[in-house]
Order: C-alpha cells, then sequence, then structure tokens
C-alpha cells in the first residue's frame, strides 16, 4: 500500500510539474507576441517592457554591447509591420526565469533613420519576473543570412 501511495504521489508531482514549466513557456511566448503587437499597432516599443534593472542588448545592426533602461529603450517607428515565428523557451528557475529563442522579420523605418525593408534577425532574450510580470533583462538579435538587421547601432 505504501508502494502504491509513493508512486502515485511520485507521479502527481511529476505531472505537476510538467504542467508548471509549461506555464511559464507559455507565458512567455504570450510576452513576446503582446510585444510585437504592441509595435505593430503603437508603432514603438513598450519601455515597461524591460527589467526596472535595465538590459544588456546587442543589436542586429551590429556594434558593442548597449545598456538598455526604459527611458532610453523606446525605440518609435515610422512604419513597422512584424511578424514573430518559432519561438522556443528554456525555463531557467521556474516563474523567476526563462530564455527565449525566435525568429523575427519585419518591413521597418525607425523615427529619423533609414528604413528596413527586409528585417530578419534571431532573437535570444532572457526574461526574469519582477512584480509578477516577465520583463526583459537581456537580449541578442542577429541578422539571418539574406535579411538586415536594423538601421540603428546606439541608443540617442
Amino acid at each position: 500500500m505504501k508502494n502504491k501511495f509513493s508512486s502515485a504521489l511520485a507521479l502527481t508531482l511529476c505531472v505537476m510539474s510538467s504542467t508548471v514549466m509549461a506555464d511559464t513557456a507559455t507565458e512567455i511566448r504570450e510576452v513576446i507576441l503582446d510585444d510585437i503587437a504592441h509595435m505593430n499597432q503603437e508603432l514603438e516599443q513598450d519601455p515597461t517592457r524591460l527589467s526596472k534593472h535595465g538590459s544588456k542588448d546587442f543589436f542586429s545592426s551590429g556594434g558593442l554591447l548597449n545598456s538598455v533602461d526604459r527611458s532610453s529603450g523606446s525605440t518609435t517607428f515610422e512604419v513597422f509591420q512584424g511578424s514573430i515565428k518559432h519561438i522556443e523557451v528554456i525555463v531557467l528557475v521556474e516563474d523567476q526565469a526563462a530564455v527565449a529563442h525566435y525568429y523575427q522579420e519585419a518591413i521597418m523605418k525607425p523615427t529619423g533613420l533609414p528604413a528596413v525593408p527586409n528585417y530578419r534577425t534571431r532573437v535570444t532574450q532572457v526574461f526574469v519576473k519582477e512584480d509578477g510580470a516577465w520583463k526583459i533583462r537581456a537580449a541578442h538579435w542577429s541578422p539571418l543570412m539574406g535579411g538586415a538587421g536594423t538601421s540603428q547601432t546606439v541608443i540617442k
């Protein structure tokens, strides 16, 4: 009887554990899709997507590591039509930290900068949970072969 109870408890914990991990991955996917929807509709990045401690980013246009915070991390666009593909999420610490990899494509024109008609990039983002919401703590954007990165290399 004790063995059956232990087995049932172990099975229950495994099922609960995999369900919780799926929830974190689902939450991160939703954050990424909400972010692209925001940019498509509002023609700007939501500065609150970043951690209150800021983010360390390598931009898709190249250059050195950038420190981006909520006051400097809100790029605006004259044109932005983007989409996200193939989101994969690795949960590092359940309900606390995760890494997401995905592809982003867009037609864009950042305000005051040249247009980028074939923006195609690979993205890696590190997310942390702050005050109940997922925030970006680090990111690396790398153009795909045949695609272009952004026209901006530094934060103004």
